[in-house]
């Protein structure tokens, strides 16, 4: 059986590696060994991160309309209450956008989400008979 040479194959496999971590710091783009280790860590984080984006785009969409909300007279999770009751099919990304650019459309959908929230400063009581009631709180008007 003849020799086997296979310099050429590993040659092209290191060069193909370094390649990939051109732009790394130290030798973690010069040597074989320890660029390998930064590409597959590289590649960890890159997969991890990409959903952890995602977390945090919902999160900054969610202040943002808790923002507009609040400054609307009504609260963020009131809001999702009332658009939800009347199935009001917007995302927080889409709703996010309109209340940071057309604030006068964003107060239409708070209107419709205040008319399927339930009425605020109120819940539900049981009497000593068993019948449910809907009680007002006492609530401090703002002045």
């Amino acid at each position: 059986m003849p020799r086997v040479k296979r310099g050429v194959a590993s040659h092209k496999r290191h060069k193909k590696m370094l390649k990939a971590t051109k732009g790394f710091r130290g030798l973690r783009s010069r040597t074989f060994k320890q660029a390998k280790t930064a590409w597959m860590k590289a590649g960890e984080n890159e997969y991890r991160d990409r959903k952890v984006k995602k977390r945090a785009m919902r999160a900054l969409w969610i202040t943002r309309l808790n923002g507009a909300c609040r400054a609307a007279g009504i609260t963020y999770s009131r809001f999702i209450e009332g658009l939800t009751k009347k199935v009001v099919l917007l995302d927080r990304k889409v709703m996010s956008e309109i209340a940071r650019t057309n604030p006068e459309v964003f107060e239409k959908i708070v209107e419709v989400a205040k008319s399927g929230a339930t009425a605020m400063g109120t819940k539900k009581v049981t009497t000593k008979s068993g019948t449910t009631k809907t009680a007002a709180k006492k609530v401090a008007a703002k002045a």
